[in-house]
C-alpha cells in the first residue's frame, strides 16, 4: 500500500491512456502501477472502472493496490465492485483484506451487513481482522457525524486513510503497551499504532519495530506500512530481516519490501535486486515497483505518470 495524495486535472487522452497502461498485462508491473498511481488523484468514472477492473487482475498486488487505492479515493460508486471482491472467495485473501479496508474507508453505515457477513463466513483470518476493524471504523464515523452518512476522520498528515483513528490522550508508554498487548482488540492497537506514527521520536519508533513481533499477521503488515511511511533507517535491519523469512506471511513481507524501498539505504537497496526474483510474486513484483520508483527518484523524475511535464501522451512510455 502507497499512501493516496491529491485530486489533479487531466485531459482526456490522459485519462485514457492511464486507463490502457494499467490494464495491459504485457507492461512491467512497474509501469502499470505508474498508470495505479496517477489513476487514484483522479475522479470519475473512467479511472474509477480501470481501477474497479484492476481489482481482478492476475497479478494480486496490483489486484490489491487497486481496491486499496478506490478506498483511499472514498468512493461510494465503487461500494458495489468492492462488494463484489470481498464475497469472492476465489481471489486471493489480500485482494479480499484490501476490499474490506476500502469498504471501511468509505464508511458508509449501508456496508456494515456485508463486512458483519464476511466476518461470519470468510475462512481467512487477515480478511475476518480487517472486517473487524473496518465495522469499528464505520462506528467511529458514526459517532463523529451522528447520522450514519459518509465523514471525514481527521486527515492523516502522512495523507493516507488509516483503518483507525489514532489513539489521542495517551503517552508514548501507554500507547507501546497498548500496541504490543495481545490481548487488545485489533482496533485499538491499530490506533495506537498511529499515534505512534504520529508521535515519532525514537521512542515510538522502538515501540512501533517491536510490534514486528505480534501475533497477527495482518497488525504485523501495517506496522510495516507505517515504517515505510515513516522512512526511519531504524528500521531497516529488521525490515531487511522480515523481507528474508520465506516463512512470514506474504503480505508483511512485501509491505517490507516497500518500506525498505521508501528507506532507500544502500543494504535495502541490494536486499530488494536479490528479491526481485522471489518466488513468491507479492514479494518479487513489491521489488521490482520499489526498484523502478528509487530509480525515478534519483533521476529526478517522477514516478507518476501525470506529473510528467511532457504534454504528449505518446512521448510517455
Amino acid at each position: 500500500m502507497v499512501s493516496c495524495g491529491n485530486s489533479f486535472e487531466s485531459s482526456p487522452e490522459m485519462e485514457t491512456f492511464l486507463c490502457e497502461r494499467l490494464l495491459d498485462s504485457d507492461q512491467p508491473i512497474s509501469e502499470r502501477f505508474r498508470a495505479l498511481f496517477s489513476l487514484r488523484n483522479l475522479k470519475g468514472p473512467a479511472p474509477r472502472n480501470a481501477l474497479v477492473n484492476a481489482t481482478r487482475d492476475s497479478s494480486n498486488l496490483l489486484a490489491h493496490e487497486a481496491a486499496f487505492a478506490l478506498g483511499q479515493m472514498q468512493d461510494i460508486d465503487a461500494v458495489p465492485a468492492l462488494e463484489a471482491v470481498l464475497n469472492d472467495l476465489s481471489l486471493h485473501p489480500i485482494v479480499r483484506h484490501e476490499a474490506a479496508e476500502a469498504l471501511g474507508a468509505i464508511g458508509l453505515e449501508s456496508n456494515v451487513p456485508l463486512l458483519k457477513n464476511s466476518l461470519a463466513v470468510d475462512p481467512a483470518l487477515e480478511v475476518q481482522e480487517t472486517c473487524e476493524l473496518a465495522l469499528r471504523r464505520i462506528e467511529e464515523m458514526k459517532n463523529v457525524d451522528g447520522n450514519g452518512g459518509l465523514s471525514i476522520i481527521e486527515t492523516s498528515p502522512f495523507l493516507s486513510v488509516d483503518p483507525a483513528a489514532p489513539a489521542s490522550c495517551y503517552s508514548v508508554e501507554q500507547l507501546r503497551e497498548v500496541l504490543l498487548n495481545e490481548d487488545k482488540g485489533m482496533y485499538e492497537r491499530y490506533a495506537a499504532l498511529f499515534a505512534l506514527r504520529n508521535c515519532g521520536g525514537d521512542d515510538a519508533i522502538t515501540a512501533i519495530i517491536d510490534s514486528l513481533a505480534a501475533k497477527s499477521a495482518l497488525l504485523r503488515h501495517e506496522v510495516a506500512y507505517v515504517l515505510g511511511q515513516l522512512q526511519n533507517k531504524a528500521a531497516s535491519a529488521v525490515l531487511c530481516q522480515i523481507l528474508r523469512d520465506v516463512n512470514e506471511h506474504p503480505m508483511v513481507r512485501h509491505e517490507a519490501a516497500e518500506a525498505l524501498g521508501s528507506i532507500a539505504d544502500d543494504h535495502s537497496v541490494v536486499l530488494l535486486e536479490e528479491f526481485s526474483r522471489d518466488p513468491e510474486p507479492l514479494v518479487s513484483e513489491s521489488c521490482q515497483v520499489a526498484l523502478s520508483m528509487l530509480e525515478f527518484e534519483k533521476s529526478g523524475k517522477s514516478f507518476e505518470y501525470l506529473f510528467m511535464q511532457t504534454p504528449q501522451v505518446e512521448k510517455i512510455c
